[in-house]
């Protein structure tokens, strides 16, 4: 099976945007839109990655949160534009999760917004094990078991950590369980890395709080991959098991055009080997501004990184 994976689209788009719905938190993110993110991160990489996945037949897509930037209606609207039209791929051949910019106001998560716009993406194959909010949600798909995890929570000003809360592991735990998961490959979907920054004030700015609890139930698998973004850099780090290791890997930022290479836009590649049932192959491809196409780039291993 061959997957690919993209994260943070960060897509704008203020289109009805009363600027009194500008007058919360969103005020200061429409701030650092123009300041520092608004110059780099630009739809075409978006459009040309998604043209490029369904061009290359990946089997399934995978896709780690921050699709919007504001968690607006239109930006939305403008993913579902995106994944219907240049990717293409019907929704049980897509699987994705929230960013913290898609619950980026208290309003948006009170309205359940990125659950009512992508509901038809999140189906879970096995429905006793989601909670009321859908997660997790696990998709089975041949010889891998996609479970999709959120660690979105609406947070202050200059927040951006993530947490999954005691029922969502709790929940983990019986999908990790379950024996349709335990006979497939693993490929756990979430937006904040199971890796946290090496000093705890950094963490609670932008960690994941209860990493290290999820690192223990994933402790229980032979092999997989945790997939996130929220660092907007390409990365493989090593998780280990009880009985092996898993990757974590990062895809970096979609939409970001810069000049470091492990960041600029692009998206990532897995296959997964249908009889060893093992992790065959981790790639990349970086975005080429100048022909507005792609090229092959490794995804840098990190060693010595910890999950809490």
């Amino acid at each position: 099976m061959r997957i690919a994976h993209l994260s943070d689209l960060h897509l704008l788009d203020l289109e009805g945007a009363v600027p009194t719905r500008l007058l919360n938190k969103r005020l200061t993110g429409y701030a650092n839109l123009k300041l520092r993110r608004g110059h780099r991160h630009k739809p075409q990489p978006v459009v040309a990655a998604a043209r490029a996945m369904r061009d290359l037949g990946v089997d399934h897509v995978v896709i780690t949160g921050d699709v919007s930037n504001l968690a607006l209606e239109r930006e939305f609207d403008r993913v579902r534009e995106l994944l219907e039209g240049e990717l293409g791929l019907s929704p049980d051949r897509v699987s994705l999760v929230p960013g913290n910019h898609d619950v980026y106001t208290s309003g948006s998560v009170r309205a359940r917004r990125f659950a009512r716009w992508f509901e038809a993406y999140m189906k879970c194959d096995l429905p006793e094990i989601s909670g009321d909010h859908g997660y997790p949600f696990v998709h089975l798909r041949g010889p891998v078991a996609f479970v999709g995890l959120s660690t979105a929570v609406a947070r202050p000003p200059f927040v951006a950590s993530g947490q999954l809360g005691r029922e969502q592991l709790a929940r983990l735990e019986r999908v990790v369980d379950h024996p349709e998961v335990r006979k497939r490959t693993v490929v756990v979907l979430q937006h904040h890395p199971i890796h946290n920054p090496a000093s705890w004030p950094k963490t609670l700015v932008e960690g994941l709080l209860d990493a290290r609890q999820e690192a223990k139930i994933l402790s229980r698998l032979a092999r997989g991959l945790v997939l996130h973004g929220h660092l907007h850099r390409r990365m493989n780090r090593a998780l280990p098991t009880a009985e092996g290791v898993m990757h974590a890997v990062g895809a970096t930022s979609a939409s970001m055009l810069h000049e470091d290479e492990h960041r600029m836009a692009g998206f990532n590649l897995y296959e997964i080997d249908d009889a060893a049932g093992g992790v065959s192959r981790i790639e990349a491809r970086r975005y080429h501004p100048e022909s507005g196409g792609f090229v092959e780039t490794p995804v840098p291993v990190i060693h010595g990184a910890k999950s809490h």
